[in-house]
């Protein structure tokens, strides 16, 4: 097909199909039109052909074609973008060969990296000194090119009149992991974007983590070899022609009419909380309290930004501490398909710069670049985090600022940066020794730093106890999801839960209610009355104000269940529940038997901290008694069980306060404050 058919073509295309379209578009004044490819090829299958055969030539004469058009304003570099194109041009990364070269192909993948936008020249206009000629020269290649002779015979030395500029970016594709085979390593591709694709608005679409559709030519790029020259293999880079976000965060998932009249009638459904219940995890038996809690995490409370610039969040972090093989991991993968933008990390496979970000070096801007980690990946979305204790010190520590101040802050080769991590954690654990001791505490079986431990709202730990009527209830539920694996049959399938979940973020902000308001402030005055009332000095603090703002975060996504704006004191009292049976199993001191925060927070409860407080005063009333500094520890037993606390615990106390260095062992037997 010969370029001035393809034109007229176009041109008869556009006018019967797009020109009220493009009219708007160059009245305000933008340099693109979407085209639907489907459309394209009803009107003309031969012109649609040619399209994906020679994508370059085509594009560039429906280019031409809209110049001819006689618009107010002169058309200049105005861009054609086709969408929807064939499954039969759709391909895999790792299948590009040299065949599809300068093809008209699609794409997905994950966004890994992103350079800076630079501007790049197109074309270039010279001036010969000798006879005044205009020479213009394209600019196709990386390297500037300038004209090698005139018309009138000179060679070299033209002077540079003008050049056009355009918006370059290069980011860098990787594949999903759905598409990967065994043991493949994802593969990744250079994409080169231009002009109103890296525009501020379409930029977003396009940042680290996003998974997106790219329909562009592939094109090669020589690579130059060390000692000067090009090497004979050849690098493969796509010109990008159109880029349409696939999974988006809450904020930009689209939600048709239809689908939001679906949304509203669950909501209204008084059964609503069951059934997000029976649909969010339908092949694990059990854990209802646990599974309420994920709902109100995919639903999330709300983030304010103070007028003076401070952040209180709005995301629930969950921590499940349990016995192997309770079902952990099959709920946090399960959770990973059903919540928006939400990614699956596993212990031993992740390390600090894999959770926050790490700085490569770049080719594109000759530099460091930064590359996002899982934590940043999963902006606006949501992290499981599996085998959570399996993770060393230093990779873990690596979480607490994204936690609690949902920020990564990078400083390395030359870098500083803060990247925005608002991200909800859901994370798994084992106990201590691989299964819970049923006679031991369970806050000591909790291997994790209290640091880390106290930024997380709710923490559930999952005890595996023989129980004949259970057990037998399992068994059933597990064999009969075996004998028939297809009857699994939920009250909201999975797209509309994500769909559900995604409308409640966007559109429902519920504030506090009075009612709701003393609801929760009874419950929180209630709880620290009861450690004030203690006798004997012994202080426990049953709650601290961190488990008062994860109130409010439950009490605000329970509000969201209902997308409702306000939160009632019917949704007071289901975030209280959760909350007082959370720190009814982990934060319980035996000695007391009262809740006590710092069983969790600090991992020393009110009562070993008394205890530590009287050992001291012993010391100190043994020392001005005898005028001796190093004191048998003997006598600190005798006087020690005079005040009611037992021999075990005095060597416990005398232990701990060795540790943090305020006495010592100067010989066996005695003990000497520093």
């Amino acid at each position: 097909m010969d370029a001035t058919t393809i034109i007229r073509k176009f041109q008869e295309f556009l006018e019967k199909n797009y020109y009220a379209t493009l009219a708007e578009k160059i009245r305000k004044g933008q340099q693109f039109i979407i085209l639907s490819f489907t459309e394209l090829s009803k009107f003309d299958p031969v012109l649609a052909d040619e399209l994906l055969e020679n994508p370059e030539e085509v594009i560039k004469a429906g280019e031409l074609a809209i110049e001819q058009f006689e618009f107010d304003k002169d058309v200049k570099n105005f861009k054609l973008r086709f969408s929807n194109l064939p499954l039969s041009q759709s391909i895999l990364i790792r299948d590009i060969r040299s065949e599809h070269l300068n093809k008209y192909l699609s794409m997905k993948g994950i966004v890994r990296q992103k350079s800076d936008v630079r501007p790049q020249v197109t074309s270039a206009r010279f001036e010969c000194p000798s006879c005044g000629n205009i020479i213009t020269v394209l600019q196709i290649d990386s390297k500037f090119k300038e004209p090698s002779r005139c018309g009138c015979g000179r060679k070299g030395k033209f002077r540079l009149v003008s050049k056009e500029l355009v918006d370059a970016q290069k980011i860098v594709l990787e594949e999903t992991p759905e598409d990967l085979d065994g043991g493949e390593q994802p593969k990744r591709l250079n994409i080169f974007l231009k002009s109103d694709l890296v525009s501020p608005i379409t930029e977003k679409r396009t940042n680290p983590g996003s998974k997106i559709l790219v329909n562009g030519i592939l094109k090669e790029v020589p690579i130059p070899a060390k000692e000067g020259g090009k090497l004979t293999r050849f690098d493969l880079m796509v010109e990008a022609n159109y880029v349409e976000p696939i999974e988006e965060d809450f904020i930009e998932i689209q939600i048709s009419e239809e689908e939001k009249t679906k949304i509203k009638e669950i909501a209204a459904n008084p059964q609503i909380y069951k059934m997000l219940v029976n649909s969010i995890a339908p092949n694990i038996f059990g854990h209802e309290k646990i599974k309420e809690a994920l709902i109100l995490q995919a639903m999330g409370g709300v983030r304010k930004v103070k007028k003076t610039g401070s952040i209180t969040r709005g995301d629930i972090h969950i921590l499940l501490i349990g016995d192997p093989g309770a079902g952990k991991s099959q709920l946090l993968k399960r959770i990973s398909i059903t919540v928006p933008k939400a990614r699956y990390v596993s212990g031993k496979g992740a390390s600090a710069a894999g959770l926050t970000a790490t700085v490569v070096k770049d080719d594109f801007i000759r530099g460091y670049a930064l590359e996002a980690g899982a934590l940043v990946l999963t902006n606006r979305g949501l992290c499981c985090i599996d085998e959570l204790d399996k993770m060393t010190r230093e990779d873990r520590s690596a979480m607490h600022e994204a936690l609690e101040q949902q920020t990564v802050t990078i400083s390395k080769a030359n870098i500083q940066a803060t990247l925005r991590a608002e991200t909800t954690v859901l994370a798994a654990a084992n106990p201590k020794f691989g299964r819970f001791d049923p006679y031991e505490i369970i806050a000591k079986q909790i291997d994790l730093p209290p640091t880390l431990i106290n930024r997380f709202d709710l923490i559930f730990p999952i005890k595996d106890l023989p129980d004949k009527i259970q057990d037998e209830k399992m068994a059933n539920f597990i064999l009969m999801l075996h004998q028939n694996p297809d009857t699994e049959e939920t009250d909201i399938d999975t797209n509309t839960l994500k769909k559900y979940f995604a409308y409640a973020r966007q559109n429902v902000f519920p504030r506090l209610s009075d009612n709701a308001f003393e609801e929760i402030k009874n419950y929180y005055v209630k709880m620290r009355s009861l450690g004030s009332t203690e006798e004997g000095g012994v202080r426990t603090i049953p709650i601290s104000a961190r488990q008062l703002e994860a109130l409010v975060r439950l009490a605000e996504a329970s509000a969201r269940i209902r997308l409702s704006d306000k939160v009632t004191k019917k949704d007071a009292k289901h975030a209280i529940d959760l909350v007082h049976f959370c720190l009814s199993q982990v934060g319980v001191d035996p000695e007391t038997g009262k809740i006590d925060i710092d069983r969790i927070s600090t991992g020393i409860s009110a009562s070993e901290r008394s205890h530590i407080s009287i050992i001291r005063e012993i010391l100190l009333s043994i020392e001005s008694k005898t005028g001796n500094n190093i004191i048998p520890i003997e006598d600190i037993i005798i006087e020690a069980s005079s005040k009611d606390i037992n021999e075990n615990k005095v060597i416990e106390a005398i232990e701990k306060l060795k540790r943090h260095g305020d006495i010592f062992e100067p010989k066996r037997g005695f003990i000497q404050r520093i």
